[in-house]
């Protein structure tokens, strides 16, 4: 249901003018909306505080153990760990090393059987990382491996993120030999004990850095892509830490005799490793896709006060109408025959692989046009700037659009700006031109991409009667994005 109560913003009616466009003889005109949000604008919101799915029970709890599941003697690390938003971890103590340093860890694991929710699938991280950096999944300041457990079996994901969110992974696999398919193998879980190593040289890859992955004596490499050796990295912890994606089900693992950069633990005594919320049980909401989007009384973009949209927006789904959602102010009926423009303050605080967020003009109905089709994540009649992936890149800050119809298009390949989530604001801006077949142009702090419209696709055209925030039509994992001091067309002349 739309919010009620809707209340016009106080604005600040701004004419902009520019040169002969699209065809039209004389000046095109826009009127330009200014929304600063120190109250509550009362935009509409469609399914934009969902109530379910309900806030989950999560339990962390793991650490220092007199058990011998491992292999080893009495004493061992571990426990059960459970994926979720707000990181947890317990790891020993390192001296801060680079991606100019080598790294190395071994010992053994054993993986818990999946199957119910006191002791399920578990998604971890076993590896170096930073105390101080962790926010989302791929976290930065990233090396290890992943064990994703799967009832009777287990994956292992290698994988590392960089200080700018730029990421790369592999994983253990197998091949029909029929089909030639690549899938991702099953490893035993239960009571199998399985030895591992992990290591990191700088000089891997002609310099580049490489890391390999060796589990029970099969061994997986994963070469740093190029440039991401230079983004650069800090690690000052090596052990256990919770996958931080949103709430999902645990599960229990453990590990003994752990090498790590020469010096070895068997764990016959408690090592006094540092613990993060690693044993606590709390309740979180947290948990996807339970939309929580709008109007704000907060500062975290850095307008001129408290008070600005945005929250917790997941990538919706198009074959539901319940996972589809948006928050926007009601404009006069726009087109691609006049320009449109829009800017404001943006900030990025959290940032999860595999999500997106959307940011500009749409359609309260036809944009929310529940369907089965999976071949665009781009909702119809939409016109505006995309915060997501691919994971390798980090976040990017790009123009896309999709007109009333099949025609969509997107600008990842033209060198977009990045954006980190980092918590730090940026200023940006959109600008949509007619002329010829239409472009659009993007800037996040001065640096700008162009994206025009493929040939046809301002004639088969694209209306919006919205501005705002609005979800994807493929879903996925969500972004914490605020929006502040907005100035945007409502009407065009």
């Amino acid at each position: 249901m739309h919010n009620q109560g809707y209340r016009k913003l106080t604005i600040l009616p701004l004419l902009l003018l520019a040169g002969a466009a699209g065809g039209q003889g004389g000046l095109d005109a826009t009127a330009q909306r200014v929304a600063s949000f120190d109250r509550d604008p009362g935009w509409e919101g469609h399914n934009n505080r969902r109530v379910n799915p309900a806030p989950r029970t999560i339990r962390q709890d793991f650490g220092y153990s007199r058990t011998a599941r491992a292999g080893g003697g009495v004493g061992e690390i571990g426990g059960f760990v459970t994926p979720a938003a707000e990181p947890a971890y317990y790891a020993k103590r390192i001296p801060t090393k680079t991606f100019n340093d080598v790294l190395t860890a071994s010992g053994t694991l054993v993986v818990a059987v999946g199957g119910n929710l006191d002791d399920g699938a578990g998604n971890t991280l076993i590896g170096f990382f930073n105390a101080n950096t962790l926010n989302e999944w791929r976290t930065p300041n990233t090396i290890a491996f992943r064990v994703n457990g799967r009832g009777e079996v287990f994956h292992a994901h290698l994988e590392y993120a960089t200080a700018k969110w730029r990421a790369g992974g592999n994983y253990f696999s197998t091949v029909d030999p029929a089909t030639g398919k690549k899938s991702i193998k099953g490893i035993p879980s239960g009571d199998v004990v399985h030895r591992w190593s992990l290591k990191y040289d700088p000089q891997g890859n002609h310099g580049g850095g490489s890391i390999t992955l060796t589990l029970d004596g099969e061994t997986i490499t994963q070469n740093l892509d190029p440039g991401h050796k230079a983004d650069g990295a800090t690690f000052n912890r090596f052990g256990l830490l919770n996958v931080m994606k949103h709430a999902d089900q645990g599960g229990s693992l453990y590990l003994d005799d752990v090498t790590v950069n020469g010096e070895t633990e068997h764990f016959d005594k408690d090592p006094q490793w540092e613990g993060y919320h690693n044993h606590r049980t709390y309740t979180t909401s947290d948990v996807r896709p339970r939309f929580d989007f709008g109007y704000s009384h907060t500062h975290y973009a850095g307008g001129k006060a408290a008070g600005e949209i945005g929250g917790l927006i997941f990538r919706g789904d198009c074959r539901y109408p319940d996972r589809m959602a948006y928050y926007g102010d009601r404009l006069d009926t726009l087109t691609l025959e006049r320009p449109l423009r829009a800017s404001g303050k943006v900030v990025l605080r959290r940032g999860v692989t595999d999500s997106t967020v959307l940011i500009g003009f749409f359609h309260a109905t036809e944009s929310m046009t529940v369907n089965p089709s999976q071949e665009s994540g781009i909702p119809m009649n939409f016109l505006g700037v995309a915060i997501e992936g691919p994971s390798r890149e980090g976040f990017l800050f790009y123009p896309l659009y999709r007109v009333n119809g099949n025609g969509r298009d997107r600008a990842v390949n033209k060198n977009p700006p990045y954006i980190y989530p980092n918590g730090q604001p940026h200023d940006w801006t959109l600008e949509y031109s007619p002329v010829g077949s239409g472009r659009i142009t993007v800037t996040l702090d001065g640096k700008s991409v162009s994206l025009d419209l493929r040939e046809g696709h301002k004639a088969v055209g694209a209306r919006f009667n919205r501005f705002g925030l609005v979800t994807t039509w493929v879903d996925g994992n969500g972004q914490q994005v605020y929006l502040n001091d907005l100035s945007y067309t409502w009407r065009q002349g």
